[in-house]
């Protein structure tokens, strides 16, 4: 299954796509740096910038910055990852920057649960807060 990210809200998309994967099936994530998360942007990256500061630079906690890497990162937390199931699950997702060339002419699903149309909040993108990490983003 390929999932399109645009505009989908990454708490609901993850919660969905950790249901599937657990299932055993595979999941590839396109166009990830669109995802949103839905708040107020002041909150948002505050919330984010205190988990990325907590810790030191040797001992850690290390935080992703690439927003590919930061949504197959929370939709982790939404698995029973420590268990040989989680593991398994977790293996079985895959996060892309943009739309790859491999997955060009397929079919993109969209979950209409997920769809930031339906916030009637503020909502900051992963490329933004990425780039407020400190990421590389195009």
């Amino acid at each position: 299954m390929i999932v399109d990210a645009t505009d989908q809200i990454v708490g609901r998309l993850g919660a969905i796509v950790a249901k599937k994967a657990l299932l055993g099936e595979k999941i590839d994530i396109v166009n990830a740096e669109k995802a949103v998360i839905s708040g107020k942007k002041e909150v948002v990256l505050g919330k984010f910038k205190q988990n990325v500061s907590r810790g030191t630079w040797a001992k850690g906690p290390h935080y992703l910055r690439a927003p590919d890497l930061l949504l197959k990162r929370l939709i982790r937390n939404m698995l029973p990852y420590k268990n040989a199931r989680g593991i398994a699950a977790f293996k079985n997702i895959m996060c892309w920057n943009g739309v790859p060339a491999q997955f060009k002419d397929q079919n993109l699903v969209r979950f209409k649960e997920a769809d930031a149309s339906k916030l009637t909040v503020s909502h900051v993108s992963l490329r933004d807060i990425s780039r407020f990490l400190g990421g590389k983003v195009d």
